[in-house]
């Protein structure tokens, strides 16, 4: 068991991903892991979690919505980096291991975990233990097609993978925005769209509604497939 103390968050710290630069990225890890260290005064082992994962073999980065990381040897450049080992994982597989360790998933031998940000993720933990399958890919449901779409959602807008209709074109956070965007004539931040449904704007009421209602179809269809 660990004490209260060890359970404790004892530094926040956060930075803007610089896009489309992969050695920037590097240079931004290395600078909040040095932060980190300064704050706390204790020298830590470091954990990363991406937004794509690593090929099994090659260990080099693929499927990722940060397309700047696919091909590239994410981990090897982190340890040369940092002067350390350094273990990289998949974003939403460890949140997957996270919730079923000591969060929401405590107790339950399956956990699915969901993360909508740039694009849709998703993570399996299987008795406690991330779930990562035999391409590092288990558990990723963004580039599936939108579940019994009509006609006014066929084909869908393009995906960064180069196909179009990805659920991650439909219910990530950078979609959520765009498609309010579009109908608004203005664009505004996830948090600024939130806002405006909660002061009752209509047309953000929509959008969200529409939001929740592509998530929901997915979830369902792809647990009676499963």
């Amino acid at each position: 068991m660990r004490s209260p103390d060890e359970e404790k968050e004892i530094a926040r710290l956060r930075e803007e991903t610089p896009r489309h630069d992969y050695e920037g990225c590097i240079e931004v890890i290395v600078s909040l892991v040095n932060h980190t260290e300064q704050v706390t005064g204790k020298t830590g082992s470091v954990g990363i979690g991406i937004p794509g994962s690593l090929e099994p073999r090659s260990r080099l980065g693929k499927g990722a919505s940060s397309t700047w990381l696919i091909g590239r040897p994410v981990e090897r450049d982190l340890r040369a980096a940092l002067g350390r080992e350094v273990r990289v994982e998949n974003d939403a597989d460890s949140l997957a291991a996270s919730e079923a360790a000591d969060g929401a998933g405590a107790g339950f031998n399956v956990v699915f975990a969901v993360i909508l940000g740039s694009s849709a993720g998703a993570g399996i933990a299987l008795g406690g233990r991330a779930h990562h399958g035999p391409n590092n890919s288990a558990g990723e449901w963004g580039h599936n097609p939108l579940p019994i779409p009509d006609v006014t959602e066929i084909p869908g807008s393009p995906c960064f993978c180069g196909k179009h209709g990805c659920l991650a074109s439909w219910i990530s956070g950078r979609a959520f925005q765009a498609d309010y965007a579009r109908h608004a004539q203005n664009e505004l931040t996830a948090d600024g769209i939130i806002t405006r449904m909660r002061n009752g704007d209509r047309l953000a009421q929509l959008v969200v509604a529409s939001l929740y209602k592509s998530a929901r179809a997915s979830l369902i269809t792809g647990a009676e497939r499963a």
